[in-house]
């Protein structure tokens, strides 16, 4: 086991991360940046490290700084937590040639499933479905209007080497393919040096679920429930569920052993979590994978009570995986909703500034509230905004709906605006609560009808 671990992040995730290296015995430390300077996660942390400025490129970016800050504290390994570096492969190449033990993938699995376009490829030569489209590169507008038209409009161009939304395009015709098509190809050359491009058949009326699985060196692979993210904004969740009510036992065994053969197809190493589209008669197409721990894994403990980041370390430093299949359960139903520091009725504009009072709710059982929140401290507009995690867990649905609207009717943020309010308008939304959100949901219906809730309110 190791004895010192270096947090690789900041915000949220690394202020868990280092509370469950505490409770394993590990020593910890924090980088940061000048504007995360009285950040919790450094004063929660047994040594902290400044790696830069408040610009990500020169701080939690900065390869260079943050493997010096390892070496020069004498950390055995690092955790990447989420974004950031945490899907980089020349950052685990780097870890390893320093000598230390990244928390995570292979290196080469990272590239591999990185590159959208050849994770799908390698999807379809492990018999894991996926959503139909191109079967690798698309060379040239020809090509790409071959196989819309093989498919069927709408489509999806998509940059192979893309993220966070770049590098893509819906076409509904193909009188935009050839514009949308070199736009796109020219979005992701200069977003990623890389302007290879594949199509995919866009799917409506779907939910994306997603199964996180596990493996360890020798090979054992597991997968935990699935999770619901279908409420979604700009292509971003909002809230997350597990499991997803919409499923039998029996399609959540189909659907965990795909995602078993696919991981093991590939070597995989440590957690990642396979994402799929389901389309009406709960058919499950591959959309991605992403090598790292999610966001949205507070849901998947929850309901399982494993600590999924204690259990990364265990086998990040050797160990076998400390749970089997049999262990794995879904012990009632947990929703997970991402608080932002935003203004929804001002199209969501990030809100910075001091936090002048905070409370978070306690009591009862099955509540958590994961945040780097306390009064006073001051939030930069450099990074994220998200800033707290809500998570209840209930007997079944109904009941971890009402827990989770408890907890953000009664949580109080001063200072800042977020989102809080309207994450409750969607828990008691007719739709959400018949479990009949699909990925367009909140954008074609809700968000519509909220916006003119709020005019009239206004006027």
């Amino acid at each position: 086991m190791f004895s010192k671990v270096l947090v690789a992040n900041r915000g949220e995730i690394a202020v868990r991360i280092i509370r469950s290296l505490k409770e394993l015995g590990i020593k910890s430390v924090a980088i940061y940046s000048t504007a995360d300077r009285e950040s919790l996660h450094v004063q929660l942390a047994d040594e902290a490290v400044c790696v830069g400025t408040a610009r990500p490129q020169d701080s939690y970016l900065n390869m260079q700084n943050i493997l010096a800050a390892a070496v020069g504290t004498g950390a055995e390994a690092i955790h990447p937590g989420f974004g950031f570096l945490s899907e980089n492969s020349r950052f685990v190449e780097m870890c390893e040639a320093c000598g230390l033990t990244f928390i995570g993938p292979k290196s080469q699995t990272i590239e591999l499933m990185g590159n959208k376009a050849n994770a799908r490829m390698q999807m379809q030569a492990s018999n894991v479905p996926v959503i139909p489209g191109s079967d690798g590169f698309i060379s040239d507008v020809t090509e790409a209007k071959a196989v819309a038209k093989k498919v069927g409009y709408p489509v999806l161009l998509k940059a192979a080497a893309g993220g966070g939304g770049k590098g893509i395009r819906r076409v509904n015709d193909e009188d935009e393919l050839t514009t949308a098509f070199e736009e796109a190809r020219r979005e992701a050359q200069n977003g990623f040096g890389d302007n290879r491009m594949y199509l995919e058949k866009i799917m409506e009326n779907v939910k994306h679920i997603e199964v996180q699985i596990f493996r360890d060196q020798a090979g054992h692979t597991v997968y935990f429930p699935e999770r619901d993210c279908s409420v979604q904004r700009s292509k971003q969740k909002m809230i997350e569920e597990s499991p997803c009510s919409a499923i039998t036992p029996a399609q959540r065994k189909e659907l965990g052993q795909i995602a078993v053969r696919a991981a093991n197809a590939i070597d995989y190493l440590n957690t990642g979590t396979i994402e799929f589209l389901m389309d009406s008669e709960h058919h499950f197409y591959f959309m991605e994978m992403n090598t790292r721990i999610q966001v949205e894994h507070t849901v998947t403990e929850m309901v399982t009570g494993i600590d999924l980041v204690k259990a990364q370390v265990k086998v990040a430093s050797g160990e076998d995986l400390p749970f089997k299949q049999a262990d794995i359960k879904a012990n009632g139903y947990a929703i997970e909703c991402r608080i932002n520091a935003e203004d929804p009725a001002k199209n969501f504009m990030p809100s910075v500034g001091k936090v002048k009072y905070l409370y978070f709710p306690v009591g009862n059982l099955g509540m958590r509230i994961d945040s780097d929140l306390y009064s006073g401290l001051v939030i930069p507009p450099y990074y994220d905004s998200m800033i707290a995690k809500v998570i209840a867990l209930g007997h079944d649905r109904h009941e971890a709906i009402e827990k989770v609207k408890r907890l953000l009717n009664e949580m109080v943020i001063l200072g800042i605006t977020t989102n809080q309010a309207i994450h409750l308008d969607i828990l008691q939304a007719p739709t959400f609560l018949k479990d009949q959100v699909t990925t367009d949901y909140l954008e074609r219906e809700f968000l519509p009808k909220w916006k003119e809730g709020l005019d009239s309110a206004t006027v």
